[in-house]
């Protein structure tokens, strides 16, 4: 009896990680991060572009954050489940742009989540002044 409950297990415990790889994370809707900004992504073209827009809640700004358009590309579309993707924010309240590169991942319990990096880079008046441009 000992043995058989051990094969059971280690059955379920192998079949645990496949069922939730099994799961592919898909980049189109609505996504929000932890603080409070949200995006909306449509649907993957056959080549895996995509656009959609970002309404970010923090900025280095007193003018009035505007939803901003951004365009991006994932992986091919058929590849493996968690795909890599990134994208651009023409931000309309700033004379910057963000470029957002990352991965988007399915945990166990089926939630689709997105870890990203970004850069920002700003306008500035001189090439004497790039070297303070970038974040």
């Amino acid at each position: 009896m000992g043995s058989l409950s051990c094969c059971l297990l280690l059955t379920l415990a192998l079949l645990g990680p496949g069922a939730a790889a099994a799961r592919k994370c898909k980049l189109q809707g609505l996504w929000r991060n932890e603080l409070g900004s949200n995006m909306t992504l449509s649907a993957l073209d056959a080549a895996g572009t995509f656009s959609g827009s970002y309404h970010t809640a923090v900025a280095a700004t007193n003018k009035q954050i505007l939803v901003s358009p951004l365009q991006g590309a994932q992986q091919h579309p058929s590849a493996k489940g968690q795909p890599t993707f990134g994208f651009t924010v023409q931000w309309q309240f700033a004379d910057s742009t963000t470029a957002f590169v990352g991965q988007c991942f399915v945990d166990r319990r089926g939630k689709e989540m997105l870890e990203t990096m970004w850069l920002l880079r700003e306008e500035v008046p001189s090439h004497r002044d790039a070297w303070k441009a970038t974040r």
